[in-house]
């Protein structure tokens, strides 16, 4: 339960840690652009065909709306941390500095996965519009897909982006970034003209019990603990919809992980965060309310549901038109996501969790290069193999855990360090930070038990690793043998 000293945490992001540290190159609109890069994306694009096909119906704007919430609540926590201690690895960092080293690699591990698999799930929803806007087979680019080819080609091409610059990444996520919000609120105004009022009707499906073989494993962990009978659509299908597609709404937590990366962090970092989740909330809720308007939740194509909406009220200009942005908006999450990976992997590896090597920065291009290409194989086998439900579901419970920590994190460097300068302080502290905690652990079980039981098998091999190598080899492990480390 060693801490990490946070005059250390700070040193690391004040300086270029003897020439191997990140470049501060980035302002507040490149983080915001990250951030809407991240966040604008499968939420809309893919998501919501999804979860209102399966779990909420035309209500699946309410669950974007309680996710928007649970969102604002955790980004508030965020915001002090990140705006405090402006440094790389996010919630991993804030962990290390308040509740000890194994807490911390277990955080890591978690961000790990939730940015892997993120970056995977909307691969998978890229090569979907892709073969929807060219009519590519689908058994090379769709769900059904043995080898999701369409998805391994773009990881590895983003891939090469990422590791060739964080300018290079922000130039391309930026234009990304205005063509997908340009689109989105195309959709909003086009969409207001085909919306029917029989399709929002009613607009919480009377829920149903679960048929055939999908009780058991994928039930809810919740009607698992207390007893209820699997089901779907109702007030328990919207808060399972929330839980699912709470991923969406973590491109804010990549922003945090771009501190050491900011010009002027402890006034831009905060800026960052709110514009972000503002701007992203809003759209969520607009675009899902005329897709669900547009055309019934049962009848919804849950690869490409924008476009294929479109398409059912005979406007197919605008369905190629959708899911142009669609390809483009999905592009830059998957960019944003290998980033965020590469520098969680570098301050893992820089603190000795990792080896040292695996952290390496490049001495041109100014990035974690080793970390992000490992990591891009990684995600591409992922999404040529892994169904995309499967990976949304894993992606939901890594991030709400990681919000769980950094919420209980904001009281307790509170007390600890009562003194420490915080640029931006969370209102109502620790009411607000424990309302967070508690959305977040209400959203996760509302996951299904298969999910939970794939989460705790990742942080089982996590834990191992971590006493196999990191207990011993950390930087606080031989600064205990040796202070003058």
């Amino acid at each position: 339960m060693r801490t990490k000293p946070l005059e250390d945490v700070i040193a690391q992001g004040d300086d270029d840690d003897g020439g191997r540290g990140l470049r501060r190159r980035l302002g507040p609109l490149d983080l915001m652009g990250f951030g809407i890069g991240i966040v604008i994306g499968t939420g809309i694009f893919t998501l919501t065909g999804i979860e209102a096909r399966d779990h909420a119906g035309p209500a699946v704007i309410v669950s974007f709306a309680l996710a928007g919430v649970a969102s604002l609540l955790a980004a508030l926590c965020y915001a002090e941390l990140a705006s405090s201690v402006p440094t790389a690895g996010s919630a991993y960092t804030y962990a290390y500095a308040t509740m000890g080293e194994i807490i911390a690699w277990i955080i890591g591990w978690d961000l790990v996965l939730e940015f892997a698999l993120g970056a995977a799930v909307v691969a998978r929803g890229w090569s979907g519009y892709l073969a929807e806007l060219f009519d590519l087979p689908g058994a090379v680019f769709g769900e059904g897909s043995t080898v999701n080819v369409g998805a391994t080609v773009i990881t590895l091409v983003l891939g090469g982006v990422a590791t060739a610059g964080i300018r290079q990444s922000s130039r391309v996520t930026n234009v990304l970034v205005v063509v997908k919000i340009a689109i989105c609120l195309f959709v909003v105004v086009a969409g207001a003209f085909f919306l029917k009022a029989a399709n929002l009707t009613p607009f919480v499906p009377p829920a149903q019990p679960v048929e055939g073989g999908e009780a058991g494993l994928t039930r809810p962990l919740s009607q698992v603990l207390f007893g209820l009978e699997p089901s779907a659509f109702g007030v328990a299908g919207v808060l399972t919809a929330a839980a699912v597609v709470f991923f969406a709404y973590t491109g804010f937590e990549a922003v945090a992980n771009l501190g050491e990366e900011t010009r002027r962090p402890r006034r831009d970092l905060p800026l960052g965060l709110f514009g972000t989740l503002a701007v992203s909330a809003l759209l969520y809720v607009l675009v899902s309310f005329v897709v669900v308007g547009m055309v019934d939740y049962r009848e919804i194509d849950p690869g490409a549901p924008i476009a294929s909406a479109f398409s059912a009220v005979g406007a197919g200009w605008a369905s190629s038109l959708v899911s142009i942005a669609a390809v483009a908006g999905l592009t830059s999450v998957i960019l944003v996501d290998i980033v965020a990976i590469g520098r969680i992997g570098f301050a893992m590896s820089r603190d000795g969790l990792l080896p040292a090597k695996a952290g390496a920065v490049h001495p041109r291009w100014g990035t974690p290069y080793r970390t992000t290409l490992a990591v891009t194989l990684g995600v591409a086998l992922l999404a040529g193999f892994v169904p995309l439900s499967s990976l949304a579901n894993l992606v939901s419970i890594g991030t709400l855990f990681a919000f769980v920590i950094v919420s209980v994190a904001v009281p307790i460097l509170r007390r600890t360090r009562p003194g420490m300068e915080r640029p931006f302080r969370v209102p109502f502290s620790p009411v607000v930070p424990a309302l967070s905690a508690l959305a977040c652990l209400y959203l996760m079980t509302n996951l299904s038990v298969e999910t939970w039981l794939r989460f705790l098998a990742w942080m089982a091999a996590g834990l191992a690793i971590y006493a196999g190598y990191g207990r011993r080899r950390s930087r606080m492990a031989r600064r205990e043998l040796d202070p003058a480390n």
